[in-house]
């Protein structure tokens, strides 16, 4: 066992006496040691309950004859953090938790890790931890948030934003707004839809890195504690078998992964994250993949925000393996998962309990996936849109440009009613250089949506989108304004065609014309320069690559 490098031989006997300080017994010793990794922090609603599911991960792993050292991460509320300052570190964050993660098993020799997590950037982060180590390891996801009801209506974080854009359009006073702010979030858990958590949960279930049945349980049941008390079981099995995360991770697991992403129309940061993960599994993960597999399948749950249905009720529908069910003739179903059995033996059993949540291949809400990626002109290197959100008559849209330099430049505009039916808006120099640390724009999108623009205005930008944005927003545009990209030669009035049926977004500019403009763009000065960010902004890669760190 790894941990031997601990407690085995005369020579550790320091290392023992430390042991023995934590209440350690001569018998436990001899067992193996197993690391719970837990994000739990009283800031993020989606991590508040984690320290009751680190508890039954710690019973479950004791049952099954393990030892566990608990240690924690950060995490980041992406809600809390948008629209100012703050989500300038939240895709950063995602590298801090794989270093911490490295950091502590490393120096503590554990023979195998439980991975506690809920919200967007922790759970990538730990899963690019588990490849990196490739000591046995599972991931227990700490489930939804129940939906909030307003009037009849489920409401949620998306509703919030989106309220904005009602009170400046003057559709919602501000008496509406705060009985709306009130019931908006009823319980801990991540936000009730199909936003970047809950994808991300999802997503993992689907890699075959958490037990079956693990991503869509809602956070207060009793059934995410019973999950989490089987999965510290498993993980002692899985050190028995040697069964490791790269054994788990091969090319075939990340096609099972996003084919059950474009199934439930995820999260466009999925792409990031699934980049990211693959390189830390030395796998090449292309831009161009997520397109292929987006015309394998089709998109068959019509999730919140872009559809009616919420988590909890996904769940009631049989979860992520009755999706896969539904799936199963493009699947690679011989994959090997954390339960031990392949992917076809997990979902053997799973039946589809509502075919209006999970709906049949014969019958999809969209006959491909649910996140296209465009190039043209704009984006040689390609962008990222969530075509599960657009309405149909917004598919292909042209109009002209509105340009802004910042995400708070936009905003006002946004609010100050000067955005108008037909425009493209272009936010730039908030790539993952530009930002540094590429920022969601949910306060735009969502202001927008609010004031009924949705159906007539296309945003664009080089930085990203929450989950919980809807509508023709198309992001990642790679190579970004900060690196000399072409969008940010964009100019007011240019005329930006999009075509996401085909693929494509151009601006309606000559080559010659383009070049002249590259000719006298000049580099701006950072909006960073001390710290992590100003560090980060000197290591990353484009978001086409993942927006992961260079390598040493």
């Amino acid at each position: 066992m790894r941990s031997d490098a601990v407690k085995n031989g005369f020579e550790r006997a320091p290392h023992r006496a430390l042991l023995k300080a934590l209440g350690i017994t001569d018998k436990e010793l001899k067992k193996p040691f197993i690391g719970v990794v837990n994000s739990y922090t009283d800031v993020v609603p989606g991590h508040a309950h984690l320290n009751q599911v680190a508890k039954a991960v710690k019973e479950g792993i004791v049952s099954a004859g393990g030892v566990p050292f608990e240690f924690n991460t950060i995490g980041i509320c992406d809600g809390i953090a948008m629209g100012h300052n703050g989500m300038r570190y939240s895709l950063p964050s995602r590298e801090l938790i794989a270093d911490s993660v490295e950091t502590m098993v490393q120096a503590h020799r554990f023979d195998g890790i439980v991975m506690i997590s809920t919200c967007d950037k922790i759970t990538p982060g730990m899963l690019m931890a588990a490849a990196r180590l490739n000591i046995p390891a599972i991931m227990v996801t700490g489930g939804p948030m129940l939906s909030g009801k307003y009037k009849g209506k489920k409401v949620g974080t998306d509703s919030m934003f989106e309220a904005i854009g009602k009170v400046a359009a003057g559709t919602l006073d501000e008496k509406e707004l705060k009985c709306l702010e009130d019931v908006a979030c009823p319980s801990c858990g991540s936000c009730n839809g199909m936003f970047t958590a809950n994808t991300m949960a999802c997503v993992t279930e689907a890699l075959g890195m958490s037990l079956t049945g693990c991503a869509t349980p809602l956070a207060v049941s009793a059934e995410r504690l019973r999950i989490a008390k089987e999965t510290g079981k498993q993980i002692i099995k899985l050190i028995e078998k040697d069964l490791k995360p790269r054994d788990i991770l091969k090319s075939k697991a990340f096609e099972n992964a996003i084919m059950v992403d474009m199934a439930l129309g995820g999260s466009t940061n999925t792409v990031l994250h699934v980049t990211a993960i693959a390189n830390e599994a030395d796998i090449d993960m292309q831009l161009s993949t997520f397109d292929t597999l987006s015309k394998r399948v089709p998109h068959i749950c019509s999730m919140i925000p872009s559809g009616p249905y919420d988590m909890q009720e996904l769940n009631e529908a049989g979860g992520i393996p009755a999706v896969m069910k539904v799936l199963k003739d493009a699947l690679n179903l011989n994959q090997i998962t954390v339960t031990g059995k392949t992917v076809k033996e997990n979902i053997e059993h799973a039946e589809i309990l509502n075919s209006e949540v999970i709906r049949p291949i014969d019958n999809p809400v969209h006959k491909e996936g649910g996140i296209a990626v465009l190039k043209g002109n704009i984006a040689p290197d390609g962008a990222v849109v969530k075509a599960a959100g657009i309405s149909a008559n917004m598919m292909t849209h042209q109009g002209p440009a509105k340009t802004f330099d910042s995400e708070e430049s936009a905003m006002k505009a946004i609010l100050d009613k000067k955005i108008q039916k037909g425009d493209v808006v272009i936010i730039r120099y908030e790539g993952p250089v530009g930002g540094p640390g590429m920022r969601e724009m949910l306060s735009p999108t969502a202001s927008i949506a609010g004031m009924g623009l949705s159906e007539s205005v296309a945003l664009i930008t080089d930085g990203r989108f929450s989950g919980a944005t809807r509508g023709p927003c198309i992001g990642h545009v790679s190579p970004e304004a900060a690196t000399g990209g072409p969008i940010g030669l964009l100019k007011d009035g240019d005329i930006i065609e999009i075509d996401v049926p085909n693929r494509k977004m151009n601006v309606k500019l000559t080559d010659a014309e383009l070049a002249q403009r590259a000719k006298a763009w000049k580099p701006r000065e950072p909006n960073v320069k001390t710290g992590y960010l100003a560090r980060y902004s000197k290591m990353v890669e484009p978001a086409h690559k993942g927006s992961i760190l260079k390598k040493a």
